[in-house]
């Protein structure tokens, strides 16, 4: 059908792909989010938040409500977070989170990956001390007074605020506050009667890396095989 339909076809493949690994994501936040706080996203905060996230990603309403209805089950699995922390090629410094049923599985793969990139798994805050981790909301510009949120907001934790943009190019307001205040800030934009288009945590690099393009693509290799793991959540490193 010509090389035009290909690339098409490749594009389509690439976007299924990358919203079922976040539909998978956000079905284990559900789940987490539900066996901490319960089914009610009006008394569930965490949960709240999740919801928040699948519109952001354009999870249908009725897989959300599916999900939910799963994770109040009393078959429901039962998901642990762990974070894993280790090196890639180069002395890139990686984290890896995880939501696994199974954590002898998960610490197997990821290092597994680790290994056949020639990298190195590590133990507990081996690298994390080069990340700050961060809460960030990202609003939707419309009819908010930047410079008077920010004032509201630096009373509740706030420690930086910028413009940027989505995947389709909109404009979006990101707001960073330190992740311990995460809870905090949330509370204050809903009580100006704010809704976040997302609110999530990252790890932000406090040490970047810099290498040539040959070996960033060797990191990148190890990367992308990791967000490809089934309990992998997100990944964080230190490559500028």
């Amino acid at each position: 059908m010509g090389r035009i339909f290909e690339v098409r076809k490749h594009a389509m493949f690439a976007r299924w792909n990358r919203m079922a690994k976040q539909f998978a994501r956000i079905g284990k936040d559900i789940t987490i989010a539900v066996k901490n706080g319960g089914p009610d996203p009006h008394s569930n905060p965490a949960l709240r938040r999740v919801i928040q996230n699948s519109r952001a990603v354009n999870m249908p309403k009725d897989k959300v409500e599916a999900a939910i209805k799963r994770a109040s089950g009393k078959d429901a699995a039962n998901f642990t977070e762990i974070l894993y922390e280790g090196y890639a090629p180069h002395g890139v410094a990686v984290l890896v989170e995880t939501a696994t049923d199974n954590p002898t599985r998960t610490v197997a793969n990821v290092r597994s990956i680790f290994t056949k990139h020639e990298g190195n798994l590590g133990t507990a805050n081996s690298v994390s001390f080069q990340f700050k981790k961060m809460g960030v909301f990202r609003l939707n510009p419309e009819g908010i007074d930047q410079d008077d949120l920010e004032l509201y907001l630096i009373d509740h934790g706030l420690e930086e605020m910028g413009e940027s943009t989505g995947e389709k190019g909109e404009p979006q307001i990101v707001a960073r506050c330190n992740f311990p205040e995460f809870g905090q800030m949330q509370k204050a934009l809903e009580d100006r009667g704010i809704t976040p288009l997302s609110a999530e945590h990252e790890y932000i690099c406090l040490t970047p890396t810099e290498l040539p393009e040959a070996q960033a693509t060797e990191v990148l290799e190890m990367i992308d095989k990791l967000e490809q793991d089934e309990d992998v959540q997100k990944v964080y490193h230190t490559l500028a």
